[in-house]
């Protein structure tokens, strides 16, 4: 092992294994380069970032909320309590609550998902839709008068 002492309190090791461990002593940070390309940022407060060769990060916060960041733009974060997030390059967003309800947002509309087969849609122009699992179709206009209520 080598190890490098500098000035301001930083210490850069380089391991017989090619990994480069670089504390920055200021911010309490550690930084560890591994020769495949990884790399990993250990916090003070517990949070690490893993910085992969594809481009691709995770994100573990001192809460275990883990987010993950694709280089196609595809963000995902995973919640302790089980619910998971997921954003679409175009901005779309799905959230998969742990009681299993689903939202949906678009630019077009915004969508909650029950899990016995409701659906409840308000779209961009105010617009509200329901779908009961029963079959019964429910809409109102945007201040709320019910247009359609077929059961």
């Amino acid at each position: 092992m080598t190890m490098i002492s500098f000035f301001n309190g930083d210490i850069k090791k380089i391991m017989p294994d090619q990994r480069v461990i670089y504390y920055y002593a200021d911010a309490k940070t550690t930084h560890t380069a591994y020769p495949d390309g990884l790399e990993v940022l250990q916090f003070p407060n517990n949070q690490i970032e893993k910085h992969y060769p594809d481009g691709t990060k995770e994100i573990v916060f001192p809460d275990h909320t883990v987010k993950c960041l694709y280089s196609d733009g595809l963000k995902e974060t995973f919640f302790p309590d089980g619910t998971v997030v997921k954003v679409e390059k175009n901005g779309d967003k799905i959230v998969v609550f742990s009681n299993g309800q689903k939202d949906i947002h678009t630019v077009q509309f915004k969508r909650r998902e029950y899990p016995d087969g409701t659906v409840k849609t308000v779209y961009c122009n105010g617009r509200q839709e329901t779908k009961y699992s029963t079959g019964r179709i429910r809409i109102k206009d945007k201040e709320g008068n019910i247009i359609l209520d077929k059961k």
